[in-house]
Order: C-alpha cells, then structure tokens, then sequence
C-alpha cells in the first residue's frame, strides 16, 4: 500500500495576512471634528490561511479561512463570526474551472472591483461610492451559504457564476443573492461586466431570515431591503508609469428599512433609491515605491416615499500618495471630499458619509488619513 502512494500527491498550507492602521481626521462627524486612530482605512485588516491537496488529474482540492479584525483594539470586523471574511472549500481542475461552497465574496466584486479605485490599495474604503451601494469596495460585503463558480482564463476571458441559499426552511428566496460576471484582458486594457441580485437582504423589512446571505447580524448588508440589484461594467488601460479607467454602475433597492453607515450603524431608510456612479480614477507610478493616484465619482440618484420624491447627488474626490519601504510594508496619505445635493430634507441621504466613517451634520464631508499597511 506504501508502495502504490501517488508521487504527485502533495499539500500546502499558507498562513498569511494584512494589517493596515492609521490616524484619520474628518471636519465633520455628527456636527463635530474628530481625530481617531483608524484601522482598514484603505484594505481590510485580516489573517488567514489558504491551502490545496493535489489529488490528480489536473484536479486539487482548494480552501481559505480568513478573519478580519479592528486593528485598534483586536475586536472582530464581522461581528461574532469566527472567520468572517472567508470561510470556503472547493475543488479546483486546470481545464474546467474552481467549484467553491461557503462564506465568499460576490462576483461582482471579483471582476469589476478591481477596475475601481475603492477596492484598490491606492484608493481603498475610504474612498468607496456612497453608502457602498454597488459592493465594490475593499470586499466589505462577504455573502453566507454561497456556490461560485469560477472559469479557467481562455485567450484572455473568464466568466464567473454564485448563487447563496437563504438556507431558512420555508423560505428559499428569502434573503438570497445570486449573480454572474466576465472579464477580458489583452495586454495593457482590461474589460468587466456583472450583474448582482440580493433578495430580502439582511431579512427586509420584516426581518424573517437577518442570517441569511446577506446577514445584518454582522453588517455585511449595506441595505436591509426587498430587492437590491446591481450591475455596471470597467475598463482600464496602462500606458507606461500610467493607468487609467472608468467604471459605471447602477443601483436599484426597492422596499428599504434602514442603511448601514458603519460609524453610525444601521439608520432607518423607507422608499425606493436608484443609484447610478460614474468613476474616473488614475495611477501614476514616479519610481518603483512612489505613486500617487486620484479618483472622482459622480453619483446621480432618484428616491421616492409615501412622502415624497428627490433627486440627491453626491460629488466625491479622492487624492492619495503611497510610499514602499518593501515589497510588504508602505505607508500612504490620502484625502476624500465627499458633498451631496438635492437630497430631501431630514433623511440621512442629505448627510455626506465617507465610508468608514460616521455621517457629517451637513452637505459635505472632508477626510484625511494617514497609513501604515505591512502584508506577510
């Protein structure tokens, strides 16, 4: 039996990490300036292991655990979850594709999201659209009780698949997601296109499945709402130290009951909201450990209520510079300034809200973070 042991049987297990913690200052957080000590302003802060078992054939077995923390004082970033930013297990074949099942970031996300600054290191969740409405930003959204499929890269295209169960007895679509994206490249451009579907998210209005796949028991729904549908497309473009791009993307929520700030929590939101965002971002790279990047989203919106109809609109700019020490540690500056008009009187959605941090008392919102960032 010894003897008839495969040779090309073999394992590995990595254990591997980020932390990324700063000081941030913001003009306006509830009617006041504020300096707080920060974690995960741009990248999530996280440790995990990965690992894979060659089985044969081409075929191996492939998972991940990961656990986001607050680097400020070591609490949990999903609350109560044991690994809250990744928990799958699946098999992966070189000609056919990756077969995962569990707790994993949605494909829009994986596709589009990197053609965006907010998911980027050199923009980050700070500098995510507003309420982060479409999940493209630093893989804040993480979808329970998911199946993803994801395609081998043939001549330059990939294509991905997901659908997560609410897994409540009696309720099959209630609090469901499920989704599809592709992708294209071909030497310095890049191409992605997705759609998104989450239905009675974090439980809806009358909070029947809160622990579904999109729970609000850990904050992972950025609405708690009937149906939230989200779809846009990216491009970008590298032209020596430079790369460019543009991304669109569209947001329809319809029977809300409350958004999530995460500096504030969850704050009730009745209506339908309609999102459109328009981002133009840039990266300029001067040496190999310099660069400075620059993004400007415009995001039109339409609301309605029993109450009333508006038409907000937010202008948000970002402007950072980043410096390596190493390949695995840098530091960055960065600044957001976030304003909003037209929203309708007395609703959190005419409070500008950088992501990560509590709404302001007026129109406009300024952030200034400084960062220390070290992988391993």
């Amino acid at each position: 039996m010894a003897m008839a042991t495969p040779a090309h049987a073999q394992s590995s297990v990595t254990l591997y990490g980020l932390i990324d913690a700063g000081l941030v200052y913001s003009n306006n957080q509830g009617g006041r300036h504020n300096w707080q000590q920060s974690g995960s302003v741009t990248q999530n802060t996280v440790f995990g292991l990965k690992g894979a078992e060659d089985l044969g054939g081409g075929l191996q077995m492939v998972f991940k655990l990961e656990q986001g923390f607050n680097p400020n004082n070591g609490t949990a970033a999903f609350a109560g979850d044991g690994f809250g930013s990744q928990a799958w297990v699946g098999l992966e074949h070189r000609e056919y594709g990756t077969l995962t099942f569990g707790r994993q970031f949605d494909v829009f996300n994986d596709l589009v999201g990197p053609l965006t600054a907010e998911l980027n290191p050199w923009g980050g969740s700070i500098a995510a659209h507003p309420f982060e409405n479409d999940n493209l930003a630093a893989n804040s959204v993480v979808i329970n009780n998911t199946v993803k499929y994801v395609s081998p890269v043939y001549h330059g295209m990939t294509a991905e698949g997901m659908y997560s169960f609410s897994n409540r007895a009696g309720g099959f679509g209630d609090n469901r997601a499920y989704g599809f994206s592709a992708s294209y490249s071909a030497g310095p451009f890049n191409l992605a296109a997705g759609y998104l579907q989450l239905n009675n998210a974090g439980g809806g209005i009358a909070a029947t499945n809160p622990g579904g796949a999109v729970s609000v028991n850990d904050g992972s729904a950025n609405f708690v709402a009937g149906r939230q549908r989200i779809w846009g497309a990216g491009a970008n473009g590298a032209f020596g130290p430079v790369t460019v791009g543009l991304v669109w993307s569209h947001t329809q929520i319809d029977d809300m009951a409350s958004v999530l700030s995460l500096g504030a929590g969850y704050i009730p939101l009745d209506g339908t909201l309609r999102l459109d965002n328009y981002e133009a971002n840039v990266r300029y790279t001067i040496t190999p450990a310099w660069s400075v990047s620059a993004a400007y989203t415009y995001t039109d919106g339409a609301y309605g209520n029993a109450a009333s109809v508006a038409y907000p609109s937010w202008n948000t700019v970002m402007l950072q510079t980043d410096y390596g020490f190493s390949k695995r540690t840098d530091v960055d500056l960065e600044g957001v300034y976030q304003h909003v008009r037209g929203a309708p009187p007395n609703s959190v959605l005419g409070q500008a809200m950088i992501n990560t941090l509590a709404p302001s008392s007026t129109h406009t919102q300024v952030a200034v973070a400084v960062g220390l960032r070290h992988a391993f």
